[in-house]
Formats: structure tokens, sequence, C-alpha cells
């Protein structure tokens, strides 16, 4: 039979959130007896936009702003059924 893999990846802008997301995926699946792989970061993804702040003249006076998206993947290897009902029954924001 072949190994069954799964792969978890988890996106979102608040990255206490994300972390804390994936800490209680690794905890579910390493009580079922699967091996996890991870959290492993991957690069964060920034999206910057400049904005006039007057709304006639002062092209000069601009105002910044940037939204991150933060991600992290988690492998799961050798699972099991337990592992996938323990996967669905997690409840996560």
């Amino acid at each position: 039979m072949a190994k069954q893999k799964i792969r978890i990846k988890l996106k979102g802008f608040d990255h206490k959130i994300v972390d804390q997301s994936a800490g209680q995926i690794v905890a579910a699946v390493e009580r079922t007896g699967a091996v996890v792989v991870g959290p492993v970061p991957l690069p964060t993804h920034i999206k910057k936009f400049s904005v006039i702040r007057s709304p006639f003249i002062d092209k000069d006076s601009q105002e910044q702003f940037e939204m991150r998206t933060y991600k992290r993947i988690i492998y799961i290897v050798e699972t099991t059924s337990k592992t996938i009902d323990a996967l669905t029954k997690l409840n996560l924001p």
C-alpha cells in the first residue's frame, strides 16, 4: 500500500493566529500517532500601497500602507483514519 501524505498550507494576516492554528494541528496529529514535519515558515508576502493624503494637490505628501500575508506549511506522513478524523473535527479560526 502506498504511503499517504497530507500537506496543509496555512495563510493569514496575523502571525499569532497562524502559529496558534499550526500548533493545534500539530498537537491533534501527534495524538493520533502520525509523523509531523513542520510547521515550516514560508516567505512573508508584503503588498504595499501608496495613497495621496490630500484630495486636491500636494502629490509629494503620500501615505504608505502594507498588508502582510504570513504562511506556514505542515507535512503529515504515515496517516491513519484517526488522523483524518481528528483533522476534520478540528475547530480553527
